[in-house]
């Protein structure tokens, strides 16, 4: 399972999720730098940190990596979640003790998201016939 990413590994690797390209790391550094002064060698070896845990793939260009996400950050929420989940001594009691946290919106998008697990969801998004 992974570990919960630092502060500035998820602020990169939320540039690297929304950006979904092929990124450098001049354009994560310049996009930073305009919330907080940071140098372009801690970028760097965040981001090569990054590619030691396996989190970004990375490809010479020129004289430079461009860094890929290897998976996505619904994926990453998805593996946080379950790592908590499974250390509890009560799972059930862990889950209700949860959904009593959500917002209506949250609960919405969870019960949408047991519908699709169960298939009664159609591969666009939308319902099933007969609903």
């Amino acid at each position: 399972m992974p570990r919960q990413l630092g502060d500035l590994e998820d602020a990169v690797m939320t540039r690297v999720w929304q950006w979904n390209r092929p990124v450098t790391v001049r354009e994560v550094l310049e996009d930073l730098q305009q919330e907080r002064s940071i140098a372009y060698t801690t970028v760097m070896t965040v981001m090569d940190n990054l590619h030691q845990k396996g989190w970004v793939r990375r490809e010479v260009e020129g004289r430079a990596y461009r860094y890929t996400a290897v998976s996505t950050r619904a994926a990453y929420s998805a593996a946080l979640m379950n790592e908590a989940w499974s250390k509890s001594d009560n799972p059930a009691a862990a889950l209700v003790a949860f959904f009593g946290m959500m917002s209506s919106e949250q609960r919405e998008s969870l019960q949408a998201a047991v519908r699709i697990v169960q298939g009664d969801e159609v591969a666009d998004g939308g319902t099933s016939a007969g609903r």
